[in-house]
């Protein structure tokens, strides 16, 4: 379940790491694109970058989901 932050640095923490990872995410899309506008690529490269950005894809997800708060049905 989740686990929402206590205390408003921790929320500002994830914040920022989620910032931070969310713009990763987005080096990567550019530099993924970038690798297949100029055939040929290495597909090797390509298979990892894209495993890595659907790695912080996953961490995104995760710490986006602390922020949201448990509802008590």
């Amino acid at each position: 379940m989740n686990n929402p932050p206590s205390d408003p640095l921790d929320t500002e923490a994830i914040r920022a790491k989620l910032e931070a990872l969310k713009s990763e995410h987005r080096d990567l899309d550019e530099v993924i694109d970038r690798l297949v506008e100029k055939p040929p690529f290495d597909q090797l490269q390509l298979q990892r970058l894209k495993k890595r950005k659907l790695g912080l894809k996953d961490q995104i997800l995760r710490l986006e989901s602390q922020l949201i708060p448990d509802i008590i049905a």
